[in-house]
């Protein structure tokens, strides 16, 4: 008897085998996505408790005791995440290691001739064009514009993704239970927009952005909608490659405003394209990650993630 069938078959010795298949492949479905949104529940944990306490240096039996399991089990879970130990990954978020990292990333020209560079050597070859939208089609909010979305798992947590014919025009990352709130307020900046629900057409998209055990690559259309003002700040941050990070005041100057950080801390964080707009390369000058419209833990882990990922040894 498939092991998988309902309770209410399982006491009979025939049942279709059709409806079998189907309710198979629904539970196997579910059961992936619920073990995908717990092993990554459980890399936050680890990365909150591994932040908050790095001055103990807590060992692996502690850490892995946080999210109930083995330390065999813990590290084989988190390397096959981040490529990484868990150890090593926590010097990724270090005061110091950022500082370093801030220095080097000082000049965003430079780190942009040098991302160019390295792509050339490594498995990452991601080109992201952004579109902003015209005043006239800003203040039309969307209208005559056909806008399908979809909710999938991601290394990150949940997201939820909105794709137009001219690119992608929304992507945020979802809390459990939040999945509506965040529709309604994209369907607030998109009001006359037609949107609908099409999770098979946006898991193409998914597959891009997100490769499973890779970096994205390939290329990537955007359509934004943002005063002229956000979409310079959006594009600065563009520029900023994987595993290096940048600071708010690096970013205003690098848009001829260098007075204004406050200003593009408030526009990095209305970024309506999470992850492929790198907003969360972008830190605190003393070195620390800071807050993240998203959260602050999964901004940690997409920083380290992202180091990881551009390691030498780590191809």
């Amino acid at each position: 008897m498939w092991k998988c069938a309902p309770p209410h078959f399982r006491n009979y010795q025939v049942a279709h085998p059709s409806y079998l298949s189907y309710f198979c492949d629904i539970t196997n479905a579910n059961t992936m996505e619920i073990q995908d949104k717990l092993n990554y529940d459980r890399i936050a944990t680890a990365i909150d408790y591994l932040s908050e306490n790095f001055k103990e240096q807590p060992d692996l039996d502690e850490v892995a005791a946080q999210v109930h399991l083995s330390p065999f089990h813990f590290q084989r879970l988190f390397t096959a995440w981040a490529g990484v130990s868990p150890k090593k990954f926590l010097q990724y978020l270090t005061t110091a290691y950022l500082k370093d990292k801030l220095q080097a990333s000082s000049n965003l020209i430079e780190a942009a001739e040098w991302a160019g560079l390295s792509s050339q050597s490594r498995v990452y070859d991601l080109f992201v064009n952004m579109e902003a939208v015209t005043p006239n089609e800003f203040r039309n909010s969307g209208a005559g514009l056909t806008i399908q979305y979809g909710y999938h798992d991601t290394p990150f947590g949940k997201c939820f993704i909105a794709v137009t014919p001219r690119g992608i025009c929304g992507l945020s990352f979802v809390e459990e239970g939040q999945e509506e709130a965040i529709l309604q307020d994209f369907k607030q900046r998109w009001a006359f927009a037609n949107i609908e629900p099409h999770q098979a057409f946006t898991a193409g998209y998914m597959q891009q952005i997100f490769p499973e055990g890779a970096m994205p690559g390939g290329k990537v259309h955007l359509l934004v909608q943002g005063t002229n003002f956000q979409v310079k700040v959006w594009q600065a941050l563009l520029q900023i490659p994987p595993g290096a990070v940048s600071t708010y005041q690096q970013i205003a100057k690098s848009i001829g405003n260098p007075d204004a950080s406050r200003a593009v801390g408030t526009a990095i964080g209305q970024n309506p394209v999470a992850w492929l707009i790198p907003c969360h390369r972008v830190i605190r000058r003393e070195g620390i990650p800071g807050q993240y419209h998203w959260g602050a833990t999964r901004k940690k882990a997409l920083i380290g993630w992202e180091m990881a990922q551009m390691e030498p040894s780590n191809p």
